[in-house]
Formats: C-alpha cells, sequence, structure tokens
C-alpha cells in the first residue's frame, strides 16, 4: 500500500499537472470503484481543481464550490498520467480522469477490487476520511509520545495504527523500527522515554529519507513502480538477506496478508521471534537465537 513518502511524491507530481486546471470528464471503468453517491460523480466534471490534501494514506483532490474526491489506492491501487483521452482498455484500468493536459488513470493489480473513490462535499465530508492520526514529520517528541502512548499495543502495530500516526504502513514501519534498534513487539506503554525519543528521530529520519530519495527518483516525471519492496530498504521485503548494519539474515513473520521483517542483530538482541504459525510447526526445532540458525 502506498503510503506516506509515496502519496506525498504523488501529491507533488499531480500538484504541477493538475492544480488550476479543469475536470473535463471523469470515467469509470469498474463498478465497484466509486462508494458515494451524493454528490453525484458528476457534479465535479467542469470544474477547476484548487487544491490537494494528503489525508493519511488517501488523496484528496478539491475543486470549486468545495467539491472533493477522495482516492483510497489501498493495496494495489496506483495512479499514472497519460496522453488526454487515453484508453481505458484492461482490466486493470479503473478509472480516468480527463484534463486537457493529460489523462489522471487509476489502476488497480490483482483480483480484488478494493480501491476507492469517495465525492464529498466541504470540510466535514472530507473529515469523514481523515482517521485523525499526527502528523509524524510535524510532531514534536512530547506529541509523538502521547500519541505511542495513548493504547497499549506493540509498536508495531502502533506506527500502522492511521488513529495515531497518520500515513505509515507495514512497510516503513519495519524501516522505522530497524532504525530506532527495537523490537516490533515491544508494548507501548512499556517503553522507556529514551526508546520513545529514539522511536520519535527514527521515523522523521526515515520519512524524510525516502520523500527525497522518492523524489530525486521521479524527477520532473509521474511517479511509476510505486512499490513496498525497494532494494534500497534495509529489512522491509529482505527476508533471509544480510542486514546492511550488522550482516544478520533478515527474518520475518507472518500473519495475515502481511508480514513484519526485522534484524535479529540489531533489534532484539539476537532473539529469533516466533513466527505464529510456522514455530508452532517445528516446535523444539525452531531457533530462539541467532546462533541456532
Amino acid at each position: 500500500m502506498p503510503e506516506l513518502p509515496d502519496i506525498t511524491i504523488y501529491l507533488e507530481a499531480l500538484e504541477r499537472r493538475i492544480v488550476g486546471e479543469r475536470l473535463e470528464r471523469v470515467r469509470i471503468n469498474s463498478p465497484f470503484l466509486l462508494r458515494s453517491f451524493e454528490p453525484p460523480i458528476e457534479a465535479v466534471e467542469g470544474r477547476q481543481v484548487v487544491g490537494l490534501r494528503r489525508l493519511g494514506k488517501r488523496i484528496a483532490i478539491g475543486l470549486e464550490e468545495d467539491l472533493w474526491l477522495v482516492l483510497h489506492l489501498m493495496i494495489a491501487g496506483r495512479l499514472h498520467w497519460k496522453a488526454p483521452g487515453a484508453k481505458l482498455g484492461g482490466k486493470y484500468n479503473l478509472a480516468g480522469f480527463d484534463f486537457a493536459q493529460g489523462t489522471l488513470v487509476l489502476t488497480e493489480a490483482g483480483a480484488k477490487r478494493r480501491a476507492a473513490l469517495f465525492v464529498v462535499q466541504g470540510s466535514d465530508g472530507l473529515a469523514e476520511h481523515d482517521r485523525g492520526g499526527i502528523d509524524v514529520l510535524a510532531a514534536s517528541e512530547v506529541e509523538f509520545e502521547a500519541a505511542l502512548r495513548r493504547e497499549n499495543h506493540t509498536v508495531k502495530r502502533a506506527l500502522a495504527d492511521p488513529r495515531l500516526f497518520s500515513g505509515i504502513g507495514n512497510a516503513y514501519s519495519d524501516e522505522i523500527l530497524h532504525r530506532a534498534g527495537l523490537s516490533p513487539f515491544v508494548q507501548t506503554q512499556k517503553m522507556t522515554a529514551e526508546q520513545a525519543g529514539r522511536l520519535h528521530t527514527a521515523t522523521q529520519q526515515v520519512m524524510a529519507e525516502w520523500i527525497e530519495r522518492l523524489r530525486e527518483q521521479a524527477g520532473d516525471g509521474f511517479p511509476r513502480d510505486v512499490t513496498a519492496f525497494r532494494p534500497e530498504m534495509a529489512v522491509h521485503g529482505r527476508f533471509g538477506k544480510p542486514c546492511p548494519v550488522c550482516g544478520a539474515p533478515v527474518q520475518r513473520i507472518r500473519y495475515a496478508d502481511n508480514e513484519t521483517n526485522y534484524c535479529p542483530g540489531c533489534q532484539t538482541g539476537g532473539q529469533i521471534l516466533a513466527d505464529r504459525s510456522l514455530s508452532r510447526l517445528l516446535k523444539d526445532d525452531w531457533p530462539r537465537h541467532l546462533e541456532e540458525l
């Protein structure tokens, strides 16, 4: 799922292309995409784009008369900038937003249709799509720690909770925890002040660094190859590969559709954290420390 750095670069690319331009037409190619009915989608056609916002992992496009298009890309949704009137053939092309200078195309890979489009009116309608998490790049250490300790969760779950922190998901939470040298299973209300401060610093560093890296990669073009798995990442998606800091093999914990990646050398004092399914299967053969791998 595109997270804060990816969404930021999408917004910067859109600002250069559509702010001040008139949205001539919206073409919906999937009956599952549009999740609202009032105002109707036709209400945005012919109106000028006046602003853009990020709402967590959502992109909000503001138009005249205080109308907003809210795009939630979910896991596999992606945006592309194509020539004016680009065709929407193929099952992955969900919608086209036509401007005089080009067409913004929304695609979604895979069979599941999770990406969503909403049309809302005014600040109240927009607020319904804001989960309320703090802006981690602007938050002070005090504000960050208060959000962190608001509920007692594992730190991995807390970082990815949109009600607590805006725009962090599975991929960048792995990178943040590796930078901070913290186990993903540390309970937030048991963390020391020093650990919370370290996490705050790591969060701002990792997010700022990745925004700048993605900005350089995109240049003046539209972002391409938006993915949660990048070769420059330290641990996310790098199971079995050496940690760039200590060289220990990166480990993973699988659950549902996601997995957590971590370095036992940097984050857990050499301990191998139990995988809920595999550790039960292996029982006594499950390695509990780096030395047993």
